[in-house]
């Protein structure tokens, strides 16, 4: 037997790994979370895995759906329980059916309150850390198994519906959107056909505003973390909105002192244009400021671009949402990013509640299926695209169509992966079905 330790910086690099080098019959004995990553243990016994059959392990595939269904049960439990205990919930907060798999069966007796008190006073946090990380591991761990032998499983009885998978995978779609797609074409035997159905599925599925923001009027704000260009993109609906209508019903204002140059470039902007820029700095009112605007009718306001941990941040995104504002506000979001960014972005933002998006720097991405697949998923009406530098020549009304054709036209040009294909369908069980 052979017995490796490999390091990576998450599970699905780990696991990758493993495949690379002990292949696909390594048994994973042993997984754990160090500084900068993931360790994993992995064992390879030459005459098992000579003699194993390559094919799914239904029982394997049954017992662990019995297992997320005791998950799902004992957090029901908890959540109706008056008297669960804080560290519970946080344990199951924000995790899927497939999130963990507990090692024994869920078992919940009623304590006494005194008890109870005393229970959560001598539990250490850390240790309720370290099952989180554990559960964590366990939950990344099983959605990469789960998704290759998916993967594998469609690929044997479906082959049809495995190469659309693959043609959706290349435009860069996530797992859960694709599924969808596909259940609204399973009926359709012709390839061509159903391929070009499920691009106008998918063209409906990206929501727009009935009227444009500008036009509607109104307080709009722009937010998003730095460099999405949240500021261009301001400039070009000021300048937009100045050819449509004149100078006179528009105003700016800068909420972002923090970023230097940044009210030196809005002013300049109020300059060329000829419309008044208004600064509020942290702690000041917006109210207050917004007061002396209320003839105007369009006020713009560019944000700061800050961490989602920075406490100026929460204080931003609670102005905006508060009494007398009224504000639409557009999350921008630069296509060149990260799924990850893009999806920390919405979480950070959401707060101040969100009227839709902005896509820019289309003319730099590789690849749109990140930022569609968000606005899908969390029904975020797409309002604006940018894709140049030029003010407002490169600002544009969205249309679902031509998203999805720009989308396409812009998929990547090499067959995806084994392992990319693997980690779709690992995507399906990291994110539940959407609602609705």
């Amino acid at each position: 037997m052979q017995v490796k330790r490999f390091f990576a910086a998450d599970m699905r690099q780990a696991m990758k790994l493993v495949r690379d080098e002990l292949g696909a019959d390594a048994a994973i004995i042993g997984n754990r979370r160090i500084a900068g990553g993931v360790e994993l243990t992995a064992a390879l016994d030459y005459k098992l895995s000579a003699l194993a059959p390559r094919v799914p392990n239904v029982e394997l595939e049954e017992e662990l759906r019995k297992t997320h269904t005791r998950i799902a049960t004992a957090k029901a439990e908890l959540d109706q329980r008056p008297d669960s205990s804080d560290s519970n919930r946080q344990l199951f907060a924000g995790q899927s059916l497939t999130a963990a798999e507990p090692l024994v069966e869920p078992h919940v007796d009623t304590p006494q309150p005194a008890a109870t008190a005393s229970s959560q006073a001598s539990v250490d946090p850390r240790l309720f850390d370290a099952m989180r990380s554990e559960l964590s591991g366990l939950r990344e761990l099983l959605e990469v198994q789960l998704g290759s032998l998916a993967w594998t499983q469609l690929q044997g009885s479906k082959p049809q519906q495995a190469t659309l998978w693959r043609r959706l995978q290349r435009i860069g779609l996530s797992g859960p959107i694709a599924r969808e797609l596909l259940e609204l074409t399973k009926d359709i035997e012709e390839p061509r056909h159903a391929w070009r159905m499920l691009l106008a599925h998918l063209a409906r599925m990206i929501r727009t505003p009935d009227v444009e923001p500008i036009e509607d009027g109104g307080v709009i704000a722009v937010v998003g973390p730095a460099g999405m260009g949240k500021t261009t993109t301001l400039a070009k609906l000021a300048a937009r909105y100045v050819l449509k209508y004149g100078a006179h019903n528009l105003a700016l204002v800068s909420m972002d002192s923090f970023r230097i140059g940044a009210q030196e470039q809005l002013k300049t902007l109020g300059r060329i244009l000829n419309v008044p820029v208004t600064y509020v700095d942290p702690g000041q009112s917006l109210a207050a400021a917004l007061e002396p605007l209320l003839r105007k009718r369009v006020v713009l306001i560019d944000t700061a671009g800050l961490q989602a941990s920075d406490p100026a941040l929460r204080m931003q995104l609670d102005t905006l949402a508060g009494r007398g504002i009224a504000a639409k506000n557009y999350l921008v979001l630069a296509t060149t990013s990260q799924k990850q960014v893009l999806t920390a972005a919405y979480h950070s933002y959401k707060r101040c509640g969100l009227a839709g998006c902005i896509l820019t720097k289309l003319d730099e991405s590789a690849s749109l299926g990140d930022v569609l697949s968000l606005a899908i998923s969390f029904r975020l009406p797409v309002a604006y695209l940018t894709d140049g530098p030029r003010i407002p020549d490169d600002l544009h009304l969205p249309r679902g169509h031509q998203l999805v054709t720009r989308a396409v036209n812009v998929q990547q040009q090499d067959e995806p992966s084994e392992e990319a294909m693997a980690d779709m369908f690992a995507d399906l069980y990291h994110n539940p079905r959407r609602a609705g």
